[in-house]
């Protein structure tokens, strides 16, 4: 089974201040977008770095989630510890991923070259910070499209299944409409 580990980082949010929208969010486009069954650990934690270290340890370590995606403090602010916090924890730092984050949301936002989103690796987990706003997490995963709904820059999740795959975890398919994943033609598996 596909675990994947959605924390929510937000010091309002954890406190009560107000309802959380990136985890719901999330679960709605992975329902869309995946084919593969999938379980999700869900957390709405505060934007204190140990406890976003030790929750991502526990999602990894303990429950052995082949994906975590993060949303929220990924921002320059004092407060805004979630990619320092994921780089603490980590094996290896993916960068393509931020990079590809960045390209995307600046076709939306001027603003986007402040994030400081990153990708990383714990052991078979690929964890990925994504922004907190609903809209801009869907923009994130899918990419930018053209009228007619093709891409001109590719969402990130295109090559999660691969990455994934390449970190002996799951196959996991998509539904093209929402994503179309990209896997090299020796690591598509035949339908029988």
């Amino acid at each position: 089974m596909f675990k994947i580990g959605l924390v929510s980082v937000s010091d309002r949010a954890s406190s009560g201040v107000y309802q959380d929208e990136g985890i719901p969010s999330l679960v709605s486009w992975l329902q869309t977008a995946l084919k593969t069954p999938f379980i999700t650990e869900n957390r709405i934690i505060p934007d204190e770095q140990a406890v976003i270290e030790q929750t991502l340890c526990e999602l990894v370590d303990n429950l052995h989630c082949h994906l975590i995606l993060t949303t929220g403090g990924t921002g320059p602010a004092i407060r805004d510890v979630t990619p320092d916090a994921t780089v603490a924890i980590s094996d290896r730092v993916m960068p393509g991923y931020g990079e590809q984050m960045r390209q995307i949301s600046l076709h939306f936002v001027p603003t986007a070259i402040l994030s400081r989103q990153v990708a990383v690796i714990r052991k078979k987990c690929l964890i990925i910070n994504l922004p907190g706003r609903p809209k801009s997490i869907k923009e994130t995963l899918e990419g930018v499209k053209d009228n007619q709904g093709n891409a001109i820059v590719s969402g990130i999740f295109a090559s999660i299944p691969y990455c994934i795959q390449l970190l002996e975890g799951p196959y996991i398919e998509t539904h093209e409409q929402v994503i179309k994943s990209f896997r090299p033609k020796d690591a598509i598996k035949s339908k029988l």
